[in-house]
């Protein structure tokens, strides 16, 4: 019996260890604006997320897992490229701009999809670009095989509001863009109009299990979920389950969730049909915090961080500390939380190392994954993270036992935090432990030498700008329509 269970244990990891030989699938979920508390598997006990949590329940929760922005358009640079945006001078939401060919993620820059098909990868972009709407930032142009989606930052999620003419909206008599431009146009698949005739969390979700299932070669799939970004929208039917939560609001963000939740059960559903489950990597996390009531968005609180302090657009760890999973049977045998702190920028360098992928051009800034999750590993995989808002407006610096951060809104703008015994960070110790402080200060300041001065216009300014360029040019036009001379024929 002994030598029979020998035989057996052998025979398992034998198949194991061929199954994490193979170069793995890559599958990056990532949610749009979903708070920290609002899942079950991080504590949530009035959203149901059912398919997340098995995830967690079955692969590893990344306790201080973190991205590099506190808003959408740079943290999903940051997560694109593998190294921090400041590096590149983009820490701006780019508009919605198509006929702007110098409005998007650098061409110098990397994505990881480029770096994945030297190596033979099949890669695809499936909901929120969010990286520039001209030819050379579409995603079939950075590296991805299939783009089923949207360029701009938000989009509508019935297609009754879908429009093929951008529509102007008028605020007090006066033309104005909205923060979200493009939501109203046709979805894109590839560089046509995409079908969409359906709720749009679930047309993504189908587009990826069609994705997932197709042939045998190794693929990198990025779904960009929007939801639970608004516009505030979902299926009646499903904002009715939710009749506990009292909120309207919340009630309809809830339901949007539980759509997405629903989405994700489906894509797994069509890698476990195909074979492809257990040598999958998924990860799955937010773009940042949940929103939070702050200037200019005071209404905007529908989303619950938990203890957290503030939300999206925040320095303190509302506004990056963010759910995070990592989920792969062939290759984390031993499902659990992980303390350590991780980064949007592992994504990158995990997916690069194990599929082999091209290490050429700027060095990715994140850490492989995997030994840590497998256990080979002990320790922190980052010794120290960094944020920076607009050249410096905003910052922070983040190790396992110290924080240190100035804020751009509301309250102490400049704080200092025990990590260690006060993850809340409810005592500030700014000028109670001046070492600590001079030590943080001098790891941002090392590491902020090495970054650009922004290059971009956040996306409000640049449609002002956009509309006074019109403006202008109009005027110009008329003007020299007024001195024309009329032609005489004879």
């Amino acid at each position: 019996m002994q030598r029979f269970m020998k035989f057996a244990a052998i025979a398992v990891f034998g198949v194991f260890t061929a199954q994490a030989a193979e170069k793995p699938n890559f599958l990056v979920i990532l949610a749009d604006d979903l708070g920290y508390m609002d899942v079950g598997f991080t504590g949530s006990e009035e959203i149901f997320t059912p398919q997340l949590d098995q995830l967690a329940e079955n692969g590893m929760i990344c306790e201080n897992g973190y991205v590099t922005h506190p808003y959408c358009g740079p943290s999903r640079a940051g997560l694109m490229a593998g190294r921090y945006q400041a590096r590149f001078g983009l820490e701006i939401n780019i508009t919605y701009s198509p006929y702007d060919l110098y409005s998007g993620f650098p061409l110098s820059e990397k994505t990881i999809a480029e770096r994945l098909k030297p190596a033979g990868y099949r890669t695809g972009i499936i909901g929120k670009w969010h990286m520039g709407a001209s030819q050379p930032f579409h995603p079939n142009n950075r590296g991805f095989d299939h783009f089923y989606g949207f360029l701009s930052g938000g989009h509508d999620y019935f297609p009754d509001n879908v429009t093929t003419a951008y529509p102007l909206l008028l605020k007090n008599g006066n033309p104005h863009y909205s923060a979200n431009e493009g939501c109203y146009l046709p979805l894109m698949r590839n560089d046509q109009a995409g079908e969409f005739n359906e709720y749009l969390t679930t047309a993504l979700s189908r587009d990826a299990v069609e994705f997932v299932k197709q042939g045998d070669d190794p693929f990198f799939l990025y779904l960009a979920y929007n939801a639970p970004h608004g516009p505030l929208q979902a299926p009646k039917e499903t904002i009715a389950k939710y009749k506990h939560i009292k909120d309207p609001r919340r009630r309809t963000y809830a339901a949007m969730i539980d759509e997405m939740d629903r989405g994700v059960g489906m894509v797994v559903d069509a890698l476990k049909e195909s074979g492809k489950f257990d040598n999958t990597v998924i990860f799955f996390l937010s773009d940042n915090g949940g929103v939070t009531s702050k200037p200019g968005h005071e209404n905007e609180n529908w989303a619950n961080n938990g203890k957290f302090k503030k939300g999206k657009g925040s320095m303190h760890e509302g506004g990056s500390h963010v759910p995070y999973i990592v989920h792969w049977p062939a290759g984390i045998p031993k499902p659990g939380r992980f303390k350590g702190l991780v980064s949007s920028l592992d994504i990158a360098a995990t997916a690069v190392a194990l599929g082999g992928g091209d290490t050429s051009g700027h060095k990715l800034e994140g850490v492989n994954l995997a030994p840590y999750l497998s256990g080979r590993k002990k320790g922190s995989p980052h010794d120290a993270l960094f944020w920076r808002v607009k050249d410096g407006a905003a910052w922070c610096v983040r190790t396992p036992t110290g924080k240190y951060l100035k804020e751009n809104w509301g309250g102490e703008l400049t704080a200092l935090y025990d990590m260690k015994n006060d993850p809340y960070e409810s005592t500030n110790l700014l000028g109670k432990a001046p070492e600590k402080q001079a030590e943080l200060a001098r790891l941002w300041n090392e590491w902020n030498a090495g970054n650009s001065a922004n290059v971009l216009l956040q996306a409000g300014d640049y449609q002002k700008k956009r509309l006074q360029m019109y403006e202008e040019l109009y005027r110009s036009l008329e003007e020299k329509a007024k001195k024309a001379k009329p032609v005489v024929i004879q």
